[in-house]
């Protein structure tokens, strides 16, 4: 499901970076506030634009070990066992372990833009952890359009008794 990726690889859909920095914006008082984040992140943006350098910004999501979630208690280890790891939690997808990379949870509801040559200087400096493959890399993709793309509508369909 994953490969290693050389540091001189040109950018991919499907990569896992460590120490990426990231920004949440809160509001106290009134008072904008910007806090510095560093996360491990997996790569959104689509392949094509990635390959053809047509964007200068890329789309990352969290990417959080399901360990740590069952500590903080967000999650219980049945959970992952029934649920998670048949992709049935919206928002959230779920990484099997590899050598780099502990089971893992991909949080799509905490999605963030970065420069793209951010990631490239993480990549020349050793901190991508491995890369997702084809067809699980589509499969994530997906997981993380439907997440985006669905449609609410305001009440559920009445049915006839």
């Amino acid at each position: 499901m994953y490969r290693r990726i050389d540091k001189d690889a040109p950018l991919e859909q499907g990569e896992i970076f460590d120490d990426c920095p990231t920004l949440y914006w809160t509001l106290e008082a009134g008072i904008r506030k910007a806090t510095e984040s560093i996360e491990r992140v997996i790569v959104l943006s689509q392949a094509c634009d990635l390959a053809n350098t047509k964007t200068t910004r890329v789309q990352v999501a969290l990417v959080h070990e399901a360990e740590k979630l069952v500590r903080q208690g967000i999650v219980t280890p049945n959970t992952i066992r029934d649920q998670l790891v048949r992709h049935r939690i919206f928002g959230w997808y779920f990484l099997p372990s590899c050598e780099n990379l502990p089971e893992s949870v991909v949080d799509f509801r905490d999605i963030h833009t970065v420069p793209r040559e951010l990631l490239e200087d993480l990549a020349v400096n050793n901190k991508r952890v491995c890369a997702v493959v084809t067809p699980y890399r589509e499969h994530l993709a997906q997981h993380f359009a439907v997440t985006f793309s669905r449609i609410g509508l305001p009440e559920p369909y009445q049915s006839e008794p």
